[in-house]
């Protein structure tokens, strides 16, 4: 890949906002943080007796936990992307499928959707997924785990099976582990699902390669943040999130990324007229918003960018609707 940090200059974009975190809660599955939204991201399942910082997280920006997306340090990333995702649910949900669970597995609802396009396929499946193993006699599955169990491949099979996949699903957790980058590279020629309550919803992973999105949307804020605090897992899709599939085809990203750039453009006018309303009144020193109007402006550029990028590759197959806008 090109230019791997990337993605997380652009997380970084996304989470620019200085509301202030309520509440942080690092479970043994999940990490919750809730402002005024509320976003999820795998734990990191490392036993630790030494973080510097519980107990200061509550009543910071979202935008200063977010910064913590490019550290190394596996706790410091999660409650980065949580913040990242709580900050990124302001925004309208994209256009997409949402999946209703069946009893006795909430949480392959994805697989289930995807099943019948399976067939005969070479699937790979980076992540363990509880229950996965129903399908293996069912489609062509190989399953690739950091902590591998029987009949799993290592870390290190990634290289040899993502290039000859035809399908591959990727947990949204290789964002915070900072794996992402190669293994989307590694998946360039399969139809690429990116999945779990760790999922970004950002139009602009499509440029990474990515067909779709399978996240999560937030049915009861309230009984998830309690889920996630009492240690729950996949009971968390019991009641309290339900899976969303978008698929990011050229012409849906478009219209998702014209969607943010006007709520952003109209953030920004309101901005600059705040700002000159606040220095015709006489007022000296920096707008007080000045870090926010740049943190907009900047983003504007690179969802630009994005956009041209699309528009100069898929122009002449999209939809009358986007071409006459």
């Amino acid at each position: 890949m090109e230019n791997p940090a990337r993605i997380y200059e652009l997380l970084l974009d996304y989470a620019g906002s200085d509301t202030q975190v309520t509440e942080l809660s690092i479970g043994p599955v999940w990490t919750v943080c809730k402002a005024q939204h509320t976003g999820l991201a795998m734990s990191p399942g490392i036993p630790t007796r030494t973080l510097s910082w519980p107990g200061t997280l509550a009543g910071r920006t979202l935008a200063e936990l977010a910064g913590w997306i490019t550290d190394w340090e596996p706790y410091k990333a999660t409650v980065a992307m949580a913040a990242i995702n709580c900050s990124l649910n302001r925004y309208e949900p994209p256009s997409g499928i949402t999946l209703l669970p069946a009893p006795d597995s909430a949480n392959l609802a994805v697989f289930e959707h995807f099943l019948p396009r399976l067939q005969g396929k070479k699937v790979v499946v980076v992540g363990r997924y509880p229950g996965i193993e129903r399908y293996a006699d069912q489609i062509n599955l190989s399953i690739i785990e950091r902590q591998p169990m029987q009949g799993d491949y290592p870390d290190p099979a990634c290289e040899f099976l993502l290039p000859n996949a035809d399908w591959v699903f990727l947990t949204a957790s290789s964002i915070t582990n900072k794996t992402f980058p190669r293994l989307a590279e590694l998946a360039g020629h399969a139809t690429t699902v990116l999945m779990g309550p760790t999922v970004p919803w950002l139009p602009e992973l499509h440029e990474f390669g990515i067909d779709y999105l399978a996240g999560i949307e937030v049915i009861d804020p309230v009984k998830l943040y309690q889920t996630v605090a009492e240690g729950g897992g996949v009971r968390i899709f019991d009641d309290t999130v339900r899976y969303r599939i978008v698929d990011l085809t050229p012409g849906n990203s478009m219209m998702w990324l014209k969607s943010q750039i006007a709520q952003d453009y109209a953030d920004r006018q309101q901005l600059n007229l705040a700002m000159e309303q606040w220095y015709s009144t006489g007022k000296k020193g920096r707008f007080p918003e000045f870090n926010r109007l740049n943190r907009i402006t900047t983003k504007l550029s690179r969802m630009d960018s994005s956009y041209k990028r699309l528009w100069d590759v898929h122009s002449n197959a999209l939809p009358n609707q986007i071409n006459a806008s």
